[in-house]
């Protein structure tokens, strides 16, 4: 048997395993079973993977080799997106720190310059996966500008133009005047900022009266075209019908009533500017209103903005502001804080731009894929998921698909320059349907990185073809996303599912929590708090850093995450590699046995039939994603029933010759076998190291079966009874450490009440390092209780001490025990205090307080005996 390193080194190991994997073809689906498929939320191609995408990552690949030991024919797609607006601002400042410009190189060697640039970045994020240990099928990667998904976009924007479904309009579009592109709605981020109400005079044509409007954009007035009231509203109903003269400008100005308009808000009376606000725009449409823009698509006052033409826009602001006050338009201003629509790129302020631009018109779309998630046809977990994506669904609005970038899918639609007709087809065209012309031109811009994202779970396994892939793996298993894209992808998927292929793209959605750092904080650049994934698998090992997150991704609770935390779970790592040592350092002249319940003792029992539960516990654990529950199951099995209890039990046992030492090298080799095929899918690579240097024969582990539950190896007496042991043991441990025995010192140790076994007592003394355990009739006088229930108490006999000091000592530690105990009852009552303090602090805290009642109950009990 080849023999095991001392030390638990995972540099070694790692790409030593993942290129052995490779060259076995594991990750390849292998055509046996129901096939269990994820397709990678792909990431792009702009930058590192972060601790999020490691996250990520790592809960895709627990899934897929734990559905591949259960027997399924398992496919993980890998790809990467190619991320429009994030990559062409990448690639343009990385030209311009060279002093080069995106214009003076013209769209098609800007184009080999993103290319040059995305296969770089490409591999990098390749070797970045590869790292975490995620088992891909690398053989099926896919990019989604690559050939394939080229075609496969194109045959989606046709069929839905050609269904109707698409259509080219003037709307209002969030602008970013940095990007130079329009966003959709959930591309633009509000954060709260101080801001101003201007209240202005609008003065009545032929009157001496005005009308006061309130706006926080007084820029936009020189677009303004109406002004709008309710309705109903008392205060203005005379007005309605008549002109107001529009301040600084000039422009007559009609008084309408819009139900739009919240008399409330205000002063009830609204400025509409239908070429620069969305809601206004609806309301020039039913009021049939002059459209006038005045701010230009580099958020500068156009020739429309008279003498502030040239200037942008919040130069305009302060001299409008200025004119106004000047000139005795100013009513007041007055201080408030508002949110402001960002470009979730670069931060920019984003403008509302009236533009012609393409649209999906969403409706027709979102009803199956509403319908889908209510009958529960796609589930999401965390189950609360399930109302946001409804609540979006319920008000979702024609989806903006055109982007003004050189850099992603071109909008297949060409316009004859001489007869104007427009031709939508998935070939380029070579000349016009209509007149026959020659002349044509294809439209500039760019679709959505999004309306190629929404096809990735079937234009992945080959759609629009008819693929052995697609009619195998399709629909996928689950997605595994952040809750950021629900609307970006996740919605946008299911509904292209239903309507391209018929089908739901997945089955269930498993929305993943978001990695914070240990103050709660969101990991960014500015704070300086990311952690990097590489530089935690270079220091502690790609191992450490999955179980690590595996353990904290409780369903609905985002990751506060301490790095201390890899140096507990590295230790974890390093438990388990001794523990495997140990064993297999103790396997000489070991022989495959029949384990029958007549040869295994006491221990055996027990540690077999903690095992079975185990098993039970991670494996219900995995198929609810609750992961982080089957990492706690199984550390706490390998660790403190494995390690603390079974292995120290039986060492004896393994210096011993015949049956007694074969049957424990069996079950070591057993559940040693099964601890590590349950820990496979959280820590492959040591898992793989020490399964291949047991004695059971298999080519790998990752290939394995997973652990079925034994129902005949569980034993409840068995744990029961083992249980109480390591209750004694325990309690003699404790009354030695407060007594301040050493360890090393033996004790007397005896017990009143039900007999106990030959084994038992064996165990008892040997783990307690106490003399053999006595069975007497009655207490004696200067005993410690170390165990007691209703049928049995045990004891520790306090010799050679000082009772009189003893039990001042230990009255001065029970007296601060208590006043401890006082302090913490007295925090938690605190309704402040439980309300506003940090969930972690609280629990914390109720955690001291427990420790604190055991201390003082076990110190009372001490002190009782020694009286």
């Amino acid at each position: 048997m080849e023999k095991l390193g001392t030390r638990y080194n995972p540099s070694d190991l790692e790409k030593k395993w993942y290129n052995y994997w490779l060259e076995k073809g594991y990750f390849k689906p292998k055509g046996k079973g129901d096939s269990f498929t994820i397709v990678i939320p792909p990431p792009n191609i702009t930058g590192s993977i972060h601790m999020g995408h490691a996250l990520n990552l790592t809960l895709q690949d627990i899934l897929i080799r734990y559905k591949r030991m259960r027997g399924f024919n398992t496919l993980w797609v890998p790809g990467e997106d190619h991320a429009g607006i994030a990559t062409q601002n990448a690639v343009e400042r990385s030209l311009a720190s060279k002093g080069i410009n995106r214009e003076e190189l013209g769209r098609e060697k800007f184009l080999e310059e993103v290319w040059d640039w995305v296969n770089t970045y490409r591999k990098r994020i390749v070797t970045q996966i590869k790292a975490i240990g995620a088992s891909c099928d690398w053989s099926r990667e896919r990019f989604t500008l690559d050939e394939g998904l080229s075609k496969a976009v194109r045959k989606a924007f046709v069929t839905l133009y050609k269904e109707g479904l698409i259509y080219r309009g003037k709307y209002i579009v969030n602008w970013c005047p940095r990007c130079k592109t329009v966003l959709s709605d959930e591309e633009v981020e509000h954060e709260d900022e101080k801001g101003a109400f201007y209240y202005i005079r609008y003065p009545l044509k032929d009157e001496e009266s005005y009308v006061i409007i309130a706006t926080t954009r007084p820029e936009t007035m020189l677009a303004d075209t109406a002004v709008a009231v309710h309705p109903s509203d008392e205060r203005y109903k005379d007005l309605v019908g008549k002109t107001v003269i529009l301040p600084l400008v000039g422009r007559e100005l009609p008084v309408i009533a819009d139900h739009y308009v919240d008399p409330s808000f205000g002063t009830g009376c609204l400025k509409v500017t239908p070429a620069h606000d969305p809601n206004d725009f609806q309301i020039g449409l039913r009021h049939k209103l002059d459209i006038v823009e005045v701010i230009d698509k580099d958020a500068k006052i156009n020739e429309n903005g008279g003498k502030y033409a040239g200037m942008d826009r919040y130069e305009a602001r302060k001299a409008i502001v200025k004119d106004l006050e000047e000139q005795g338009y100013l009513e007041k201003i007055e201080s408030m804080t508002h949110a402001v629509g960002k470009c979730y790129r670069c931060h920019t302020v984003v403008e509302p731009s009236l533009s012609d631009q393409w649209y999906v018109k969403i409706g027709p779309l979102a009803e199956r894929a509403k319908k889908a998630v209510e009958d529960g046809e796609v589930v999401f977990f965390p189950e609360r998921w399930k109302k946001v994506y409804l609540n979006w669904m319920n008000e979702i609005r024609d989806w903006c698909i055109s982007r003004q970038l050189w850099w992603g899918h071109r909008i297949p639609v060409w316009y004859c320059n001489d007869c104007g007709e427009i031709i939508v087809e998935e070939d380029d065209p070579t000349s016009c349907p209509k007149c026959g012309s020659k002349s044509l031109r294809q439209d500039e811009d760019v679709l959505d990185t999004w309306f190629s994202s929404q096809l990735w779970p079937f234009t992945t396994l080959g759609w629009p073809g008819e693929t052995e892939d697609l009619k195998t793996f399709y629909p996928t298993s689950v997605l595994v996303t952040g809750f950021d894209i629900i609307f970006f992808w996740v919605a946008r998927m299911i509904m292209a599912g239903y309507h391209f292929t018929g089908e739901k793209p997945f089955s269930d959605v498993y929305i993943h929590q978001l990695v914070r750092d240990k103050h709660g904080r969101k990991m960014s650049k500015s704070l300086g708090n990311g952690i990097d994934p590489l530089d935690v698998i270079e220091e502690y090992g790609a191992d450490p850093m999955r179980f690590t997150l595996s353990m904290l991704a409780a369903q609905g609770r985002d990751i506060k995450l301490d790095p201390r935390f890899f140096d507990t779970y590295k230790r974890f790592a390093n438990k388990i590699w001794n523990a495997s040592r140990f064993a297999i350092m103790n396997l000489d002249n070991y022989v495959p046995i029949e384990l029958t319940e007549e040869t295994l003792e006491l221990e055996d029992r027990w540690i077999l039939s903690r095992l079975q539960r185990t098993i039970e516990q991670v494996t219900d654990a995995m198929e609810n994603y609750d992961f982080n529950i089957a990492a706690k199951a199984i550390y706490s099995f390998f660790w403190n029933e494995f390690c603390d209890w079974y292995i120290e039990t039986v060492k004896p046992r393994l210096r011993e010759n015949g049956m007694t030492k074969h049957v424990a090298q069996n079950v070591l080799v057993k559940v040693l076998d099964q601890s590590l095929r349950l820990l496979h899918p959280f820590m492959p690579f040591i898992t793989e190291e020490l399964w291949q240097k047991l004695p059971v024969g298999g080519e790998a582990i990752i290939i394995s079966d997973w652990p079925a539950v034994d129902d005949s190896l569980i034993n409840s007496p068995a744990e029961e009874e083992f249980g109480r042991i390591m209750s004694i043991v325990r309690g003699i441990r404790n009354v030695k450490a407060e007594m301040n025995i050493p360890p090393s010192t033996k004790v007397k140790i005896y017990y009143i009440g039900t007999e106990l076994s030959k084994r038992s007592c064996n165990i008892i003394s040997n783990l307690s390092n106490s003399h053999e355990l006595e069975h007497k009739a009655e207490k004696v006088a200067g005993s410690a209780t170390a165990y007691s229930d209703d049928n049995l108490h045990v004891y520790v006999e306090l010799v050679e001490i000082d009772l009189e000091a003893e039990l001042k000592r230990l009255e001065a530690k029970l007296a601060k025990e208590e006043k401890e105990l006082e302090r913490l009852e007295k925090k938690l009552a605190n309704r402040n205090f439980v309300e506003r303090a940090p969930e972690e602090v609280v629990e914390e805290t109720k955690e001291k307080l427990k420790a604190a009642k055991s201390n003082c109950d076990r110190l009372k009990k001490i002190i009782d005996d020694l009286k």
